[in-house]
């Protein structure tokens, strides 16, 4: 198939994206239906992959990391949701949020102790933003942070923390000003794993993405030093939409490779199968779905691309990383769908990956900011609204 996948990348990226394509091949695509059973990633492919610099696409190299645009870092990831969504997103977070955040608001000290180890995959770090009473409204969060002394204690719980069972550092974002309107009272801090207080569920038993580890915490009475404070205080939601952002950009590189790699078996299968003494793609009906879905996939990553493009050349991308990781994500679940009605009755057994496929596509819509809010940003910003 002739895409926006096979042209005007430059020739680094070209490169990076098919050492990444190789090995989601190799290593990925064999074990996905196995991981997404187990609900765990094996180790030693979390040490491959740090070792190839995914773990750390976007960490400056002088603290060790690959210091990749979003350009590369869309390409990799979309060869990496081609085969396994859960992958993909533990990869998407550990660059996008736990790392990302340090490198928003993270001051030097914070940098040079945590990215290298970040970048390494010798350590996971966990953005904490979701709570049991806050999603979408993340401004209304009820977990605080209260100055005591020398140290700051924090209370509240977290919810859907991703690569929450591995983490070593969670960022969690808590109130600090509770006389503020919602998001100018908000910041953000370092909670180490062992922090005394500090409780982590047993893993989420998930619909998809269920090689990423999802878990709950607990914060009770847990104290950190005030050197764990990330960015200015009381301005940390600021930083958290920053962050959302660029992380758009990535779910919306993970929303194309899970259309792309639910096409692209719905395509095998359509020549192999026969059904009324022909193969299922030489059938218009079947034809004219696979144009539409090729149509889509491409749609989708022209939008991812732009995004990265943007935040590239150091612009902002608030309005085009909205309508990225609006469409991708709406179009991962629709080409997954239509892939399994391709595949028919076998497209719902567990044996055909179309089915995970699916199931790791629909939590794109949600998570990073549901459809819901996408399209409220959008509108925003194309009638000048208040944000």
């Amino acid at each position: 198939m002739v895409s926006t996948m096979d042209y005007e990348l430059p020739e680094d990226v070209v490169m990076l994206r098919d050492m990444a394509r190789k090995f989601a091949a190799d290593k990925i695509g064999p074990n996905a239906r196995e991981w997404d059973r187990t609900g765990e990633i094996p180790g030693e492919i979390i040490k491959e992959l740090g070792e190839l610099g995914f773990l750390g696409m976007r960490v400056p190299p002088e603290y060790g990391g690959a210091g990749l645009g979003y350009l590369a870092v869309s390409a990799i990831i979309e060869e990496l949701a081609c085969h396994c969504g859960g992958t993909a997103l533990m990869v998407a977070a550990q660059n996008g949020l736990g790392g990302g955040h340090l490198m928003v608001g993270g001051n030097e000290a914070q940098k040079k102790k945590y990215l290298p180890l970040l970048a390494k995959g010798e350590l996971f770090g966990s953005w904490c933003l979701s709570e049991p009473s806050s999603g979408s409204d993340a401004a209304a969060l009820k977990t605080t942070a209260v100055l005591d002394g020398d140290t700051w204690v924090l209370n509240g719980s977290k919810v859907f923390v991703t690569n929450g069972a591995r983490a070593g550092i969670f960022l969690i974002h808590a109130r600090t000003d509770p006389e503020a309107p919602k998001a100018k009272g908000i910041s953000t801090f370092i909670v180490e794993r062992d922090a005394p207080g500090l409780e982590i569920s047993p893993k989420e038993d998930k619909m998809g993405m269920r090689a990423s580890d999802t878990v709950q915490l607990t914060l009770d009475d847990v104290r950190v030093p005030q050197e764990n404070l990330v960015g200015e205080l009381n301005r940390g939601f600021y930083d958290v939409m920053t962050v959302l952002e660029g992380g758009r950009i990535t779910i919306g590189a993970l929303s194309v490779g899970l259309g792309r790699g639910a096409f692209e078996q719905a395509t095998q299968y359509a020549t192999e199968r026969e059904q009324f003494g022909k193969p299922l793609a030489k059938h218009q009906a079947i034809q004219f779905k696979l144009a539409d879905m090729a149509v889509q996939v491409d749609a989708a990553r022209l939008l991812v691309r732009k995004a990265a493009m943007l935040q590239d050349a150091g612009r902002s991308s608030n309005l085009e990383s909205a309508m990225a990781k609006l469409y991708a994500s709406e179009m991962a679940t629709r080409v997954c769908l239509e892939a399994i009605q391709i595949h028919g009755g076998y497209g719902y057994l567990k044996d055909m990956p179309v089915e995970r496929l699916m199931r790791d596509a629909k939590l794109c819509e949600i998570g990073e900011g549901s459809s819901e809010i996408q399209r409220m940003v959008i509108a925003r910003r194309l009638l000048d609204l208040p944000r």
